[in-house]
């Protein structure tokens, strides 16, 4: 296990830094120069110049390459001299100094992403910090929706193969496969929020944390959670039922499920002990997609309903072309996909016995 896991964490380096390398060299060679963005139309020689110089703008790409890896990693080397690009004194990195050799002190720090050309310096792990977690209650609900119903009717599905009610599911759940995401926010968000508002009581936009009526406080909106949740939910739900109902019945012709009936066990007793588990492989390896595709910001559900989340601010980044913010987005989302998927290999191991950690 510990040779596995050691095995994972060294391919998630090499693919993150991959992922870095690639994201710096494509943002950078884009039009247009980040000084003169930061500055807008406060824009003059002088002051060109000396954010030039803070951001390490006026140095070779290679060298801000280099600048660019030294912030991000947990172990970094700067310089003693103010006015450097990595100067501790600058006040950017949270770092406890291990030691000095001239002019040069190697630190342990938390990755610095860099700040915001849009937002007055604001830090990008800040505008990622109240982002994020609006993302991932968003997606765990998602998620849990596709599950539970997607297992439910999965099961249901293959108990009644070919009738007309296996028919009906798989009806819905081909058409929710079919309609794209924000065409269903869309519909979603007129028909419940607009249309029917007066006996749902929901809302066309909103976030989960709003300010109230008189601008003083913030609360927590739960109501606004669930017409986004459930058109986040629709696709992998319609995925998780055709994979749950396919399965099943492949796990239904095995030998073992033939002795379980033999020995008179009831149908209930074979679905939950020996089918339902056996079944959810393929079902654990789409999930997992879908969870990290969500995570990464469902772009589309969160803008049209005004969600706070990873996929709106990633949107409103693009739109003002602020780059850290877009490639520390990126960062973290490779980071989620390259941990969910070290997780459901171990999520292999324990459905499966036969799964072995090489």
């Amino acid at each position: 296990m510990i040779s596995y896991l050691l095995n994972k964490i060294t391919y998630a380096l090499l693919t993150l830094f991959g992922v870095v390398t690639v994201i710096f060299f494509l943002f950078n060679v884009l039009p247009g120069d980040p000084a003169q963005m930061m500055l807008g139309q406060n824009e003059d020689t002088e002051q060109l110049k000396l954010v030039k110089q803070k951001y390490g703008f006026d140095k070779p790409l290679s060298t801000q390459y280099f600048y660019y890896l030294n912030d991000l990693s947990p172990l970094s080397f700067h310089s003693n001299k103010n006015g450097d690009y990595t100067a501790l004194e600058s006040g950017k990195y949270t770092a406890s100094e291990l030691f000095t050799i001239g002019n040069t002190t190697t630190v342990i720090k938390f990755p610095y992403l860099r700040e915001s050309f849009t937002k007055q310096g604001k830090r990008v792990t800040e505008v990622l910090g109240e982002t994020l977690p609006n993302t991932f209650v968003l997606a765990v609900s998602a998620i849990l929706i596709a599950i539970l119903l997607g297992v439910v009717l999965g099961i249901v599905s293959a108990l009644c193969k070919d009738q007309w009610l296996d028919k009906l599911i798989q009806v819905v759940s081909t058409l929710g496969m079919s309609v794209p995401s924000f065409f269903s926010a869309i519909l979603f968000a007129w028909l419940f929020g607009f249309v029917l508002h007066e006996y749902t009581n929901l809302e066309m936009t909103g976030s989960l944390y709003e300010l109230d009526d008189f601008g003083e406080a913030i609360h927590v909106k739960w109501k606004n959670l669930i017409l986004p949740a459930i058109v986040l939910g629709i696709r992998p739900l319609a995925v998780v039922i055709q994979l749950m109902r396919n399965s099943l019945l492949e796990v239904f012709n095995q030998d073992y499920i033939r002795t379980a009936r033999a020995k008179g066990l009831s149908e209930f007793q074979i679905i939950k002990k020996h089918a339902v588990k056996n079944a959810m492989n393929p079902v654990v390896t789409a999930i997992s997609g879908w969870f990290a595709s969500m995570l990464a910001g469902a772009v589309f559900v969160e803008y049209i309903f005004g969600w706070n989340g990873l996929g709106k601010e990633i949107v409103n980044a693009l739109n003002t072309l602020d780059l850290p913010v877009i490639m520390g987005a990126v960062l973290v989302i490779a980071t989620l996909f390259v941990m969910i998927n070290i997780f459901v290999d171990l999520i292999y191991a324990w459905l499966d016995p036969k799964v072995k950690l090489k």
